[in-house]
């Protein structure tokens, strides 16, 4: 077994580079300006929402993949994509070929899945919470000193947004290189190879809390055991066998009714879900906001600045949740619904907006109030599930998630359907969240009130969260 160090170090770094991505503030002033010189109409209503629908048809098959590939592979082709992202926009020239670049990155954004759930199969149970947090930070690093260096050469340097994109490129072949580093996982969550059941390895149902996790997660573990054994005595056993696959779908499906099992774990998700959805919407198309407000063609940008402080308030934020003494069984949902009322006014203020300090202000406030509320749902799920059920459980959301952006743009943002401009859209988006917060509102007004005349109802002893664990996160 390799040491928790290593792999944990070296899956640091590359979240680092992959992520210090300096021309991504810059994306829509470089797509709208001379150098691919596309209509903000033709980005906004066509070019983005093609990489919305690709995610999606990538999204599922690729996390079954992750597992059966044992994801140092997926990771691999992560940084692989990313590096090919970044030559199609230094040298690729016209509306095809930046189709095919929203097409290539959404392989990018769908192999997340590995990197998040690589260092869970290659390191003791024990280490789970240190790795977490240094590999969140190491990506949170490298997203703050990305923005940060972009909006330094733009502002202070004048540099032309094609050498930013091949700074970037440059960056990111450095996070490819990196990623052969990475030692080959011996296990994985749900296909459960010869070699593993003949290696013992030990079972991924110990959670992030150790082997306090739920009971049903220990009824179905001699069931998982059984079927390695059978694995085992079948000598043409294998990744690929049939043994494998039935062993791989019973596990996830155990793992799904584990995930779902309760009222509590499904209100943490349907917010994760309903939330995620507006969110990478909001952050999709903020870009086209702050140029229609101040066009990047007559006017300094300070799009870099306002993401690396965002990153950085968010960051404290979500480093908060640490130290507030709350028992959020009973308040939750309750903070879930406020500060989704937060969002919604900043959402409403950056489309109502005709100053590009408010709306940079506004956006600052809606993505803190997000990696905030996202950081309490993360581990409200992850400290009652198992690490297997939990990496299931971020599959189905992030898919539940994406499904609902997806008709969201298909309805809003889509030349075919409505294809709004970018303020009507905004407007829609601030309706969304303003359903979301009431919706979390009324449930967390009666959660709260339940628990004021029966107090005994409600588990309080729930864990404190760990300040590892709860790092700012980008989905």
């Amino acid at each position: 077994m390799v040491g928790w160090a290593y792999p944990t170090a070296v899956l640091s770094l590359y979240g680092f580079f992959a992520n210090c991505r300096v021309a991504e503030p810059f994306l829509t002033p470089y797509l709208i300006g001379p150098n691919k010189n596309i209509s903000g109409e033709v980005v906004t209503n066509y070019l983005f929402p093609i990489w919305t629908y690709s995610y999606l048809a990538f999204l599922f098959p690729i996390f079954l993949l992750t597992d059966f590939l044992r994801y140092k592979p997926l990771i691999m082709v992560q940084g692989l994509f990313l590096v090919t992202n970044y030559i199609l926009l230094c040298f690729a020239p016209g509306l095809p070929a930046m189709v095919f670049l929203q097409v290539n990155y959404a392989v990018v954004t769908s192999t997340e899945v590995a990197y998040f759930s690589y260092i869970y199969s290659v390191i003791p149970v024990e280490n789970y919470q240190k790795a977490t947090g240094y590999v969140r930070s190491a990506m949170l690093t490298g997203y703050t000193l990305g923005a940060c260096l972009g909006q330094m050469l733009v502002s202070l340097a004048g540099v032309d947004y094609f050498y930013i994109n091949a700074t970037t490129l440059g960056i990111v072949s450095m996070a490819f290189l990196v990623s052969f580093w990475l030692p080959m996982p011996q296990r994985s969550l749900f296909f459960k190879g010869k070699k593993a059941a003949a290696q013992g390895l030990p079972s991924q149902q110990e959670g992030p809390l150790g082997r306090d996790g739920p009971e049903e997660s220990v009824m179905y573990k001699d069931e998982a055991d059984s079927g390695r054994e059978d694995m085992e005595s079948n000598g043409n056993a294998g990744w690929c066998s049939r043994e494998a696959v039935a062993t791989a779908g019973s596990l996830l499906w155990q793992s799904f009714r584990e995930s779902y099992s309760s009222r509590h774990l499904i209100y943490w998700s349907l917010w994760w879900a309903l939330a995620t959805a507006g969110y990478v919407q909001v952050f999709n198309y903020i870009q086209l906001m702050w140029d229609h407000i101040e066009s990047s063609a007559t006017s300094s940008i300070y799009n870099g600045g306002v993401e690396a402080a965002c990153s950085l308030v968010g960051a404290a934020a979500a480093f908060s949740v640490g130290h507030i003494k709350v028992t959020w069984a009973v308040w939750g949902e309750l903070a879930l619904g406020i500060f989704s009322a937060v969002a919604t006014g900043a959402v409403f203020l950056m489309a109502l907006t005709s100053s590009i300090w408010v709306c940079y202000a506004g956006y600052v406030l809606f993505k803190s109030c997000y990696m905030l509320l996202i950081t309490i749902t993360t581990f409200q799920i992850a400290s009652k599930l198992s690490m297997e059920c939990y990496a299931l459980t971020f599959g189905i959301n992030t898919f539940v998630a994406l499904s609902l952006q997806t008709i969201l743009t298909f309805i809003v943002v889509d030349e075919a359907v409505l294809g709004l401009d970018i303020v009507t859209q905004f407007i829609v988006y601030g309706s969304y969240y303003a359903v979301i917060s009431v919706l979390f509102l009324v449930r967390g007004t009666y959660t709260a009130c339940s628990n004021q005349r029966n107090p005994e109802r409600v588990d309080t002893t729930e864990q404190e969260p760990s300040v590892e664990v709860i790092s700012a996160e980008r989905f």
